[in-house]
């Protein structure tokens, strides 16, 4: 029986979980919060996760070194502002050559490394290796929760390490495709948060379905660009980790980046939007990281710009769309080379 470990017992993390534990896994939760597994581990539900039963089988621990022995994958489902701090307490225990995965999105500030990369850095610094593969993808951890038809793609140079993943992870309801392309798997995950929260404060401005395709897809054609120019493949953002995962996050009240750019919109102030979500709003983390990345890269991003301005520079949204709409007079085309 294929032994895993899950860091993290948020929603994503505990959404796998159960499908892992339901198809025959043997899955132990971590999490740093002991109250979090002691309610887990007695109710067998998560609170939100309305609807959704743990398998009786689950076990939870606090104990990071255990959760890292004798694991066959250990599967990082922390927030993204988490995964260093996580990564760097679990280094000392990780075995040499051990499979990771990881599922948060994002890109690091100051560093500008994606999660994988992290958790590499911090395993480096151990003096060890991993294999490591980002899990990504379109994907609600409700409908996961709810054994609804989900496509993901697990991404890495390793094609044993990929392939692996693949067969443990695929269910009847969870299909798992593989791709090389790690670091445009993760650029994906973390750009499309950056857009959602833009899509969300045009529908809290009153746009409509207009605007909000205009903004995928040139959302879209951003990502691409700041994926070739730092050497990823252009299929990656037509895929399910790109254009997937953008479309997903910016349609679905699910998303808590459109929640958020919903309630900019509207007026609230963007900290107090973040407050008022409740939970962890990944591309109010990544906008700046993103914003960071294009200056470094040379490439230019008028949409992740303007939403960084509006998170970090209190630029009113109206001066923005204002702004967006005036720009020089583009072809669509040659401004969309990477195609």
């Amino acid at each position: 029986m294929t032994k895993i470990a899950v860091f993290g017992a948020g929603t994503w993390g505990i959404a796998l979980a159960r499908l892992l534990a339901a198809n025959g896994r043997d899955v132990t939760v971590w999490s740093a919060i002991p109250a979090e597994l002691k309610s887990l581990s007695t109710t067998r539900r998560h609170p939100n996760l309305p609807g959704m039963e743990l398998p009786a089988a689950m076990h939870y621990t606090a104990d990071i070194a255990e959760a890292c022995t004798g694991r066959d994958i250990l599967l990082f489902a922390v927030p993204s502002p988490f995964v260093r701090a996580t990564a760097k307490k679990a280094a000392p225990h990780i075995p040499e050559g051990q499979l990771i995965v990881d599922v948060a999105k994002g890109v690091e500030d100051k560093t500008l490394m994606t999660m994988s990369e992290i958790i590499e850095d911090e395993l480096a610094k151990a003096g060890r290796k991993a294999r490591v593969v980002a899990l990504s993808g379109p994907t609600h951890a409700e409908e996961v929760a709810r054994d609804m038809p989900t496509a993901i793609v697990a991404a890495s140079a390793d094609e044993d390490a990929a392939k692996t993943v693949q067969k443990v992870f695929t269910t009847p309801t969870f299909r798992v495709y593989t791709n090389d392309d790690r670091r445009g798997t993760e650029l994906g995950g973390a750009v499309k948060n950056v857009i959602a929260l833009a899509v969300g404060i045009a529908l809290g401005l009153g746009y409509g379905d207009n605007a909000k395709a205009a903004l995928i897809t040139r959302g879209n054609a951003e990502l691409a660009r700041l994926g070739v120019a730092m050497g990823c493949k252009a299929e990656t953002f037509a895929g399910l980790s790109g254009m997937g995962d953008l479309i997903v996050t910016c349609t679905s009240m699910h998303s808590r980046n459109r929640r958020c750019g919903i309630l900019i919109g509207k007026g609230v102030e963007p900290k107090e939007a973040v407050k008022e979500i409740g939970a962890v709003v990944e591309g109010y983390y990544a906008a700046e990281s993103i914003y960071q990345l294009s200056q470094r890269e040379g490439v230019e991003m008028p949409l992740c710009r303007s939403v960084y301005e509006v998170l970090y520079h209190g630029v009113a949204v109206q001066d923005v769309v204002s702004s967006l709409m005036r720009r020089a007079k583009k072809d669509e085309l040659t401004e969309t080379t990477w195609l």
